[in-house]
């Protein structure tokens, strides 16, 4: 089936140029080129997959209309073109855009967007799951991590080094702050994949209205704790993260490079954060049924779901403009013979992380402790196995390893 593509500009010429630049396009996708917010609504009568609209409009603007679009279609790709760089317009469409797209653009880096976006649909055929996570404005974060950062920033003089620190330490956190960091810096096509560098990109006065003012960052409720043990899914988020720092030190992977080498372990199992904020419910059955059964966590979620958190938590980092590294280890960190790379990567990392972490913490149940060695052979690192695990083991040997 085709995949449906919105676009929505008042400006002829860039439509213009849009539909020139998609042509070749059109035995996959069908396509629907407006000038204004009203018309789009017209066609909004059934859904698209994806809409991309202009910001600054007449009538209505970019940002009401994807609102409407979310209100009525959540599983929608929203994706905001706008012409203006300053911050605050970036800043007022995180909320309701997934992707924010500085023009002017090339018609041809747009459309490698859309098609790495689109394609990422593939990878969650759930409906209920896809419309769940594609409303999702923000993760929750650890509340006691949540509380560091906001008195971070309220400090008489924050530092922003230390801010990205206790951002890094956080899931939801560090998935939102790379979102903004990535949309903010699009034009230039440079990938944000550390925290820290978001913080320094972004400044102090914008991270302060993420967490402060808008809101974007937010605290896991009291219920959410009671009924699942979230705790230990950031103790080995984070212990995930410095094992995958350690194999790319292992393997002299560029400093500009690691950053999405930890960035990826820490995100990994995101999407177990997405199921148990979506319903605690289902994430606590999940789990009873693999440990009763003595499955890994993944294995229960597809028979239950038809899809793994791997693929849930890919998708919305994916649709989030994440760099594609990330995304990739996020998406297959269980399953590496699947990416048609033969090269060192963060998926290769992760994937080995994730493994040891488990082969060493085997009373924490539902981990998958097997390693891919056909993977690595194929990579060409095989041989760096026993390497890499003398590294990792470093680490889970000490105190917060244990």
């Amino acid at each position: 089936m085709k995949k449906r593509l919105l676009f929505v500009d008042d400006d002829p010429n860039l439509l213009g140029g849009l539909k020139r630049a998609l042509y070749s396009m059109r035995e996959e996708w069908e396509m629907e080129f407006v000038d204004s917010g009203a018309a789009a609504l017209d066609l909004l009568t059934s859904p698209f997959d994806v809409v991309v609209s202009d910001m600054r409009m007449p009538g209505m603007t970019g940002l009401e209309l994807l609102n409407a679009v979310q209100q009525r279609h959540p599983q929608t790709i929203r994706i905001l073109l706008s012409g203006q760089s300053d911050r605050e317009s970036i800043l007022n469409s995180v909320a309701r855009a997934h992707q924010y797209v500085s023009k002017p653009i090339d018609a041809r880096q747009l459309k490698a967007l859309l098609v790495q976006t689109i394609s990422l649909g593939d990878l969650l055929e759930n409906a209920a799951l896809k419309t769940f996570v594609s409303r999702l404005n923000s993760i929750p974060s650890l509340p006691t991590l949540y509380l560091e950062v906001t008195q971070a920033l309220r400090a008489d003089d924050p530092s922003p080094a230390r801010i990205g620190e206790i951002i890094g330490r956080d899931i939801g956190m560090t998935a939102k702050i790379l979102q903004v960091a990535n949309s903010i810096i699009y034009a230039t096509r440079t990938e944000v994949t550390q925290p820290e560098k978001a913080v320094l990109i972004l400044g102090l006065d914008t991270v302060q209205s993420l967490v402060l003012s808008l809101s974007i960052f937010s605290s896991l409720s009291p219920s959410l704790q009671e009924a699942y043990p979230v705790e230990s899914l950031w103790q080995h988020s984070n212990l995930t993260g410095a094992l995958c720092r350690a194999i790319g030190r292992a393997e002299k992977i560029e400093p500009a490079a690691a950053g999405a080498y930890v960035s990826a372990g820490l995100l990994h199992d995101i999407g177990k954060l997405l199921i148990v904020s979506s319903d605690p419910a289902l994430a606590r059955k999940i789990a009873k049924i693999a440990t009763d059964q003595a499955k890994p966590s993944w294995q229960v979620e597809q028979d239950l779901l038809g899809c793994t958190h791997a693929e849930v938590g890919a998708y919305l980092l994916g649709i989030w403009g994440l760099p594609v590294p990330i995304v990739e280890a996020v998406a297959l960190h269980h399953s590496p013979s699947r990416s048609a790379t033969d090269q060192m990567s963060p998926l290769a990392a992760v994937h080995v992380a994730n493994a040891l972490y488990a082969q060493t913490h085997p009373y924490e149940a539902n981990l998958d402790a097997t390693i891919d060695t056909a993977f690595l052979g194929r990579i060409g690192r095989l041989d760096r196995l026993p390497v890499w695990t003398e590294a990792c083991h470093e680490i889970l040997e000490q105190p917060q390893g244990k």
